[in-house]
């Protein structure tokens, strides 16, 4: 199975005080590359990011990556939903993957052996995310099937939630507590 990674990073994060594109780690690495990097180093056969607020400035911290393309959310404002249908519109147009893994920016303790756990799992799956102590978190993947009614019922912030809820029975959950917590960073 070919695999595409979705890295959604269009947010201004109000909370955070920038676009959370923008946010560097300790050492000086942006999270934006670093979660690039992530579903690479996974096991995904290329990335799309999705960019909206600060977009210029994080396009820059990308032009140097031939392996990673960079699709503008014009709505991205209006939440996680804007982005996600941008993205997934973005790879409709290719045939070349089978699925898309959805990843956040803002998940800075997320690492390939989670990314490579979920596809590993989800081999044969075409629905199947990531869970941290049995909650469900990102990555998420996407099956092609599902890219159209996904981008159709993502709405708000809301991103898949809904349509994931809806088809819970055909999830698959991935359990990576061991390796990492999943939980977003939303301030300093």
């Amino acid at each position: 199975m070919s695999v595409h990674g979705l890295l959604l990073a269009a947010g201004a994060g109000t909370r955070m005080g920038m676009p959370k594109a923008l946010v560097r780690d300790d050492s000086g690495e942006p999270w934006l590359t670093r979660s690039a990097a992530v579903l690479r180093a996974g096991g995904c056969s290329s990335v799309t990011v999705v960019l909206g607020a600060g977009g210029d400035d994080a396009a820059a911290l990308l032009a140097d990556d031939p392996e990673v393309t960079v699709v503008r959310c014009a709505d991205w404002a209006s939440g996680m939903g804007a982005s996600l249908r941008a993205g997934l519109e973005a790879l409709a147009g290719s045939s070349a993957d089978d699925a898309a893994l959805v990843h956040l920016v803002d998940l800075p303790d997320v690492t390939a052996p989670v990314v490579a756990r979920v596809l590993a799992a989800a081999e044969g799956a075409r629905l199947a995310r990531a869970a941290y102590d049995g909650k469900p978190g990102h990555p998420v993947l996407l099956g092609r099937a599902h890219w159209t009614p996904v981008a159709a019922a993502a709405v708000g912030d809301r991103g898949a939630r809904n349509y994931l809820a809806a088809h819970a029975d055909e999830v698959v959950l991935v359990e990576c507590g061991d390796l990492a917590t999943g939980c977003d960073v939303d301030r300093r």
